[in-house]
């Protein structure tokens, strides 16, 4: 009998080839450990190119999961376990592994030629340099193509199925679930049975590998991660699920229906996949031929009376900047989500970065101020995006949203609200005249605002007496008629300001259970390094505050009077120091930065360091 192991948690990698299948892979062990009751996290890496060149570097491709019978909130540092497919997979991650970490390597893949690849010089295997590691060298190639002997598939078809075989060994190791898995491939190749039979045969000789061979002689064991979730129905999302999810729970909310229009680009492209799903729940989706056309579609559609919505990542922003002005001078309800990936210009498509801040803030000419909201975790972007709704809806303005390809791409166990739990967005159109002239003839005026929000009345085009002119030159207040008028101007651009300053937003709560006198203050995706970061601390005996803001434009209303308590404030962020920027222009505070734009998320042991130095510098 083999010995079983408890552990607490676990962090593996899947790593191959970009043609290896490692997201699949990744993507059906999180699925069988989200329904085996477990907390997780996930972290998925892929190449910027369609394809690169196999077994180089650049063509790497990864998948973590970190997952835990406690509440965590990253995929965790570094990887107690490595599964490399190829030598490439090796070189690439081996730098991120701690000593006594395992290593399961594809002994057939480390041909002479394909070390030379990307520069052994040697074979790792056999000159000592993997000795700090628990190496178990197995043909993963070859016992598949063996357990695949009997079907009438050529040497190349069968040896695909490597990664399956490698699914099965990683889930026999971690006492995974596998119906789930095998439901999943007869019903992703229900056209292909044979193939559906292969690779449900390669994944059980990779379980019973492990059950026999000597190579394994532990298994582990993770128990569910039963505290860690208050009662409900849970289910494993990602970020940009989630999001989709949250645009069309807000429609349905707010009884719109939801338009969607968008032009394809990583990491966004999610979205407009899903959403084109559900059109029985009344969304319509274009996919237009550029930005430009997405958001104009989107426009227009609000225009109608629709929910409109575009998504996008960065340089789609930089293309939708003046119709995201016209949105503001229209004052019309849109939904702009960004998310961010690494710049400048295509910079770092796959990669992950929260450097498209200023670009929300400030990226159109004039004074267009626009409310923007980042969701800080992958299950976040549901709340996040129902919240942009809201505010849209109700102050008749663009909204940005700001995820980024971290969240969109990452997942984590969410509980799927009551209805009950959504918030109220019924819109109330103009229904007739709001205006009576000094002669008594009652006309309707498209800008004549509710005296709470100063959001202008919202007319559905075509209904009879809501005739109305609209567009991108100065209009007079009230009428909406055409003005070159400087005090009217004035007016106006200070009144759309005065709008965006006033959108009601919850107040920061602030985590300080000891009376620290140095706060960390995050947004968006760095919540979960931040907060891994402050356990660590706490658990040190170290006190230290924690805050994070969703709301980055307007700022909560006691913010000020937040930063004013501490003696430092750190802000750690995926940029150059853009929060920082605006923390000190708004709030004059000199708050301490600490910046990385290396296209990976934050490490919470690296963000403990920082915040130790903050803690015990002068």
């Amino acid at each position: 009998m083999k010995e079983t192991r408890r552990l607490d948690r676990v962090v593996i990698r899947f790593a191959g080839d970009s043609g290896d299948g490692m997201q699949l892979t990744g993507d059906r062990f999180t699925s069988e450990t989200a329904s085996f009751g477990n907390d997780l996290s996930t972290l998925p890496n892929f190449p910027a190119e369609i394809r690169a060149p196999a077994g180089t570097l650049p063509g790497v491709s990864s998948f973590q999961l970190h997952f835990a019978d406690h509440d965590i909130l990253t995929p965790g540092d570094a990887p107690n376990v490595l599964v490399a497919m190829n030598p490439a997979a090796l070189r690439a991650n081996i730098a991120d592994l701690p000593r006594g970490a395992q290593i399961i390597v594809n002994t057939d893949e480390f041909t002479k030629r394909a070390m030379q690849k990307v520069g052994y010089a040697v074979s790792p295997l056999e000159d000592g340099s993997l000795d700090g590691y628990g190496l178990h060298p197995v043909p993963l190639t070859t016992l598949t193509v063996e357990a695949l002997k009997d079907f009438d598939l050529s040497r190349k078809e069968a040896e695909r199925s490597k990664n399956m075989f490698a699914l099965g060994l990683l889930s026999w190791m971690y006492h995974r679930p596998t119906e789930g898995t095998e439901k999943f491939l007869r019903a992703k190749f229900a056209k292909k049975p044979e193939i559906a039979e292969a690779n449900l045969a390669a994944f059980r000789a990779g379980w019973n590998f492990g059950e026999t061979t000597e190579n394994f002689a532990v298994s582990y064991e993770v128990a569910p991660a039963t505290t860690a979730f208050p009662p409900g129905s849970y289910r494993n999302i990602s970020g940009n699920l989630a999001l989709s999810y949250g645009l069309i729970a807000a429609s349905r909310q707010a009884d719109l229906p939801l338009f969607l229009g968008s032009y394809p680009i990583t990491p966004a492209s999610d979205i407009l996949h899903e959403l084109s799903r559900h059109k029985n729940f009344g969304v319509r989706t274009f996919q237009a031929e550029d930005e430009i056309a997405g958001i104009g579609a989107a426009l227009g559609a609000a225009f109608g009376g629709s929910l409109g919505v575009t998504t996008t990542s960065g340089p789609g922003v930089a293309l939708k900047s003046e119709t995201i002005g016209l949105a503001v001078s229209l004052e019309l309800p849109l939904l702009v989500i960004d998310i961010q990936r690494g710049g400048p210009s295509t910079g770092l498509p796959t990669k992950t970065e929260q450097a498209d801040l200023l670009q929300a803030m400030f990226g159109r000419n004039g004074e267009a101020p626009v409310p923007v909201i980042a969701p800080r975790t992958p299950a976040d972007c549901f709340d996040a995006a129902v919240e942009a709704a809201r505010i849209a809806l109700t102050y008749r303005t663009p909204v940005m949203l700001l995820s980024d390809g971290y969240l969109a791409n990452g997942s984590e166990p969410w509980r799927i609200p009551e209805l009950d739990e959504l918030p109220d967005l019924t819109v109330r159109f103009a229904q007739g005249p709001n205006h009576t002239l000094e002669d008594g003839t009652e006309v309707f005026w498209p800008y004549k605002r509710d005296p709470q929000t100063l959001a202008r009345p919202w007319a559905i085009p075509g209904t009879p007496g809501l005739e109305h002119r609209i567009g991108g030159i100065e209009k007079q207040d009230g009428s909406g008629n055409i003005s070159y008028d400087p005090a009217n101007h004035d007016f106006m651009v200070r009144t759309r300001q005065a709008k965006i300053d006033g959108v009601v937003v919850p107040d920061i709560e602030v985590d300080d259970p000891d009376g620290a006198r140095t706060l960390v203050l995050g947004w968006g995706s760095t919540y979960g390094p931040i907060t891994a970061a402050v356990r660590r601390l706490r658990a040190a005996g170290e006190p230290i505050a924690q805050a994070h803001l969703r709301h980055l434009n307007p700022f909560p209303r006691n913010l000020g009077d937040v930063l004013a308590r501490y003696r430092r404030v750190v802000v750690p962020e995926m940029n150059l120091g853009q929060r920082s920027l605006l923390l000190r222009a708004r709030h004059l505070v000199d708050v301490l930065p600490f910046t990385q734009v290396n296209g990976m998320p934050f490490k919470a042991e690296q963000l403990a360091g920082v915040l130790e130095e903050a803690l015990h510098g002068h």
